[in-house]
């Protein structure tokens, strides 16, 4: 209700005005000569492009409202200013991205941007003015919505499991700070969704259409994966990989009805996780009535290949093509995007999302808007993060506390696939460490399973003062000829 009132202001209307005497213009001189390009920066009449800071209207309104003079006395009080603080941070960023608070550049390091915003003249922002000349019914409703008792309790209510739950596993007030601010980010993500998703279906109204507000038929995707795993058990020519990869699978397969939380799927190289993870996940998803599953992989060299495999099932022939299975990561050359693979890819509305880490991390942490408008995706799913132990250390506890904010706060879960677990659960929680579910594993007897397949052997050649060059090739051939001698005994007894 109170993003964009700064576009009541007459400036703004004439701003408007301006826009579409230019595009007259624009389509005047496109009709004289049709090979005019037609994307020329030119907004206004006098050929000037104009900002006018509509934004900080409305978060003014909302901090006059709700926040306290001075130094907040009481809890309600406390928890009125964290609302104001919150809303009108979410209204006054949602073009830009979470304006810097306090300022870290080097020219203005440590000044307050968020009071010089929020007590910008109101001859700028135009607050007098349009208090005067807002709709009655729009002035109505969004009074109601500040002077609401749910507003603030929601705010106390968020407040106050974020610190219990810190308590309870030592978090510190960093931590409490932390989640608070992805809570933020997170309305900021809501808003911009909204705000873009109206534009898009009022400019071209197939956009609406495309996306899909119903849940996934969660049963019906299953049961294509199921159909495929069935023709793999059919075969008559089960090798032991088989009958191992068959077992993981089952293990995955119980373990999708288990509560929502973090869980770990520690199987070695070759053990079929893809297809596994992607049991659990379905299970998981149908029990909880998940709204996505996201794929987050390190590599973009094998997410085109996971991808195409778990297409190929979900997407049979006759499924109109990226209707279940989308990809978005920096391999998708922009040529080759459809204009639904690029619509669907601004906010990940698809059942199922193969993205990148650095995508992921940007969506919680990156600038700007469009960066932020993925994070409210991440809320009620399935997050399976492929060889984890690729994270880059520095960003462990960065990692911790947004997964926990997602599992405790946003209802998702979490499973975290490889071969070597890092332990984010043992990092020090005075800083924020991954909060693992009960009986986490999702494999009951990972020894035995690793032993089952192995395929390697390693010798450990090390000495002390290290290896000659002389040392090393002597080593190299002797190892040669040992491998020779070996396969000549093998085709003999052949």
């Amino acid at each position: 209700m109170a993003h964009d009132l700064g576009k009541y202001s007459e400036a703004f209307q004439a701003y408007l005005d301006e826009i579409f005497l230019s595009y007259l213009k624009k389509l005047a001189v496109e009709a004289f000569d049709p090979d005019l390009d037609g994307d020329e920066d030119e907004i206004g009449a006098d050929g000037q492009k104009k900002r006018i800071d509509h934004s900080s209207t409305g978060a003014q309104w909302i901090w006059q409202a709700l926040s306290v003079p001075g130094i907040p006395g009481n809890e309600e009080e406390e928890m009125r200013q964290l609302a104001a603080q919150m809303l009108a941070l979410v209204v006054a960023s949602h073009h830009g991205g979470l304006i810097d608070c306090i300022a870290a550049d080097p020219q203005h390091a440590g000044e307050d941007r968020y009071t010089r915003r929020i007590e910008k003249d109101s001859k700028e922002t135009y607050l007098d003015e349009i208090r005067s000349s807002v709709d009655d019914e729009i002035r109505r409703e969004l009074q109601s919505l500040l002077q609401s008792k749910e507003l603030v309790e929601s705010v106390r209510a968020l407040h106050r499991r974020i610190e219990q739950i810190e308590k309870r596993h030592r978090g510190n007030k960093a931590i409490l700070r932390c989640k608070l601010g992805l809570a933020t980010r997170f309305l900021l993500s809501c808003l911009v969704e909204g705000d873009h998703r109206d534009s898009a279906e009022f400019e071209n109204p197939e956009a609406d259409k495309v996306r899909k507000d119903e849940k996934p038929d969660w049963p019906a995707l299953s049961g294509l994966l199921e159909n495929e795993l069935e023709r793999f058990s059919e075969k008559t020519d089960v090798s032991e990989i088989d009958r191992i990869r068959a077992e993981i699978s089952g293990h995955c397969l119980e373990a999708g009805t288990r509560e929502r939380g973090i869980y770990t799927l520690t199987v070695p190289t070759g053990g079929g996780k893809t297809l596994a993870s992607l049991r659990f996940a379905l299970k998981h998803a149908q029990t909880h009535e998940m709204d996505r599953i996201i794929y987050v992989i390190p590599f973009t060299s094998i997410i085109d290949q996971n991808a195409k495999v778990v297409r190929a099932i979900l997407e049979p022939e006759g499924v109109e093509p990226e209707s279940v299975v989308l990809e978005h990561h920096s391999n998708l050359l922009p040529e080759k995007m459809t204009w639904k693979h690029k619509l669907l890819s601004e906010n990940w509305d698809a059942p199922v999302i193969y993205t990148t880490s650095a995508q992921f991390l940007e969506a919680l942490f990156g600038g700007g808007t469009r960066n932020a408008r993925w994070m409210h995706a991440l809320a009620h799913a399935v997050l399976i993060f492929d060889e984890i132990q690729a994270l880059p250390l520095k960003c462990a506890h960065l990692f911790a506390n947004a997964i926990n904010f997602l599992v405790e706060h946003a209802g998702s879960s979490v499973v975290l696939r490889t071969a070597t677990q890092p332990l984010l659960h043992g990092i020090d929680p005075q800083k924020g460490a991954l909060r693992l579910a009960r009986n986490p594993e999702l494999m009951p007897d990972v020894g035995r399973l690793f032993a089952d397949l192995k395929r390697v052997e390693i010798i450990d050649y090390r000495k002390s003062g290290g290896w000659t060059f002389q040392e090393a090739a002597e080593l190299g051939v002797r190892m040669q000829d040992d491998r020779v001698d070996a396969c000549g005994c093998a085709l003999e007894s052949a």
